[in-house]
């Protein structure tokens, strides 16, 4: 079977783009381990790729040095007698191999996988590659150099943010999102898994959009069978990945995890910034903003606005369905089997947060299907001390939707009861808010809504169908 590239359509317009260019292109491609980078840089530019490399994890410079010439003698009989000492002589090497092919409109690519990983203390690496691209790949036209990484402080502040040889050199960026639903789904079909949407979509609550956790996933397997042996028979596949991924991620030293317990513990609506520091007993400053930006631009942790009442304020929570479902099971009910967890009281209150959060990943589907994706909104969540809704859809045509989100292994009965807390949400909202605008509300289940006491009270249903568009 011939290997495909499933969805990201604007990453691979980004790769296109720099190979119809007129000049040189150095392309910072980052995302949280096992996102598909180096996958989606091979498969795309497999054709181009005239030299690659990829750093060695705790590698030594005498390591990373001779991995660097093995590759590069691999493609050239030139320097097989080399052996250089520093990062300066070996991109000498690079250069010279490449001032013997002659520049055309076709562009060579490089790319220099898990980039961080050779960047050691005092090796030198960085300014010499920095001095490779200032003074040779820029006086070319047809020369791609791809860079890749997961560790997210180092790419941030050493390539995307560089204030040196890199500051304003980096053409293009590419940061690597986990799938969404459709492309989950199109994985599936693309391997010849058959799966209902109901349990693609009980598997991302656990284990998210992450395609290296997705390639695991067997023809035949349920969301409880699949998820029982990546995550609780002994030996699981990702029974350690949680401590592999933050070891792999951040330094030593840093608030991550700290930030990451906090948040775990915390309700569904997040934390403030002075809660987390409170609870954790940290010093507000510069360690911990880097942090909790690390966190967040590493897909881990969102910061979103919240109104209470009329005032607007800032909160943080996890988004990583990986990461909040260890927390909540894989660490907590080491050793036991998810065919009995899964029908514990804590995993049905689960499912209505993890659906919440999924629902809250894809807006842009919920709009299309509730027909106002072209018109200019906000989204937020908002509460007071009587309600509280999760996302709100306050729209330029005058309008704001209040969604509410509900998950059910079956259609939801809307009763008198419940119909008596939708007014009391849309009330208290008005009255808060003092809004001039019109104020419906729309409810969003996996199975549709049933029960005469929905009717003239929810605008419009629309069903877990909506999310995979």
């Amino acid at each position: 079977m011939s290997r495909k590239i499933i969805g990201r359509a604007s990453e691979k317009e980004t790769l296109q783009e720099a190979i119809d260019s007129h000049r040189s292109e150095l392309i910072a491609v980052y995302g949280r381990r096992r996102i598909g980078k180096t996958y989606l840089i091979r498969e795309f530019y497999k054709k181009q790729i005239l030299f690659s490399f990829s750093g060695l994890r705790n590698g030594t410079l005498p390591n990373q040095l001779e991995n660097f010439m093995l590759e590069l003698n691999s493609i050239t009989k030139d320097f097989k007698n080399e052996e250089p000492k520093s990062w300066l002589q070996a991109f000498h090497l690079l250069k010279t191999h490449l001032k013997g092919i002659s520049e055309t409109t076709r562009k060579k690519v490089i790319f220099i996988d898990e980039f961080p990983w050779v960047d050691s203390i005092r090796s030198g690496f960085l300014p010499a590659f920095e001095n490779f691209w200032n003074t040779y790949c820029t006086t070319r036209n047809d020369i791609i150099v791809v860079i890749c990484g997961s560790a997210a402080s180092y790419m941030m502040k050493k390539i995307i943010k560089n204030r040196g040889g890199l500051h304003n050199r980096i053409t293009r960026k590419i940061k690597l999102e986990p799938f969404k639903l459709k492309e989950v789904q199109d994985f599936f079909e693309y391997k010849g898994i058959k799966l209902p949407e109901m349990e693609i979509i009980k598997i991302y609550m656990a284990i998210g959009g992450v395609a290296e956790y997705l390639e695991h996933i067997k023809n035949g397997d349920s969301s409880v069978t699949a998820i029982d042996r990546l995550c609780f028979q002994k030996g699981a596949q990702l029974e350690n990945e949680f401590e592999e991924v933050f070891k792999s991620l951040f330094e030593e030293g840093s608030y991550h995890e700290q930030i990451i317990r906090s948040l775990s513990n915390a309700s569904k609506k997040g934390m403030l910034r002075t809660e987390i520091l409170q609870d954790q007993e940290l010093q507000t400053g510069g360690q911990f903003s880097k942090s909790m930006n690390e966190l967040i631009e590493s897909g881990f942790v969102e910061k979103y606005h919240s109104y209470r009442n009329k005032r607007k304020t800032t909160l943080y929570r996890i988004v990583d369905e990986f990461c909040l479902f260890h927390l909540q099971f894989i660490r907590t009910f080491k050793g036991n089997s998810w065919i009995q967890l899964y029908t514990k009281r804590e995993y049905e209150t689960w499912c209505g947060y993890s659906f919440e959060l999924i629902c809250l990943k894809h807006i842009e589907c919920i709009k299309k299907a509730l027909k106002c994706d072209q018109i200019n909104s906000k989204n937020y969540s908002w509460s007071n001390s009587n309600a509280q809704v999760d996302l709100v859809i306050d729209r330029n045509d005058n309008l704001i939707t209040l969604c509410e989100i509900k998950f059910s292994n079956d259609v939801f009965f809307v009763d008198e009861q419940y119909s008596n807390k939708l007014r009391k949400k849309e009330s208290e909202f008005k009255n808060s808010t003092s809004t001039k605008k019109g104020v419906n509300t729309i409810m969003l289940t996996t199975w549709g809504i049933s029960g005469n006491h929905s009717i003239g009270l929810v605008a419009q249903s629309i069903t877990k169908e909506c999310l995979f568009q």
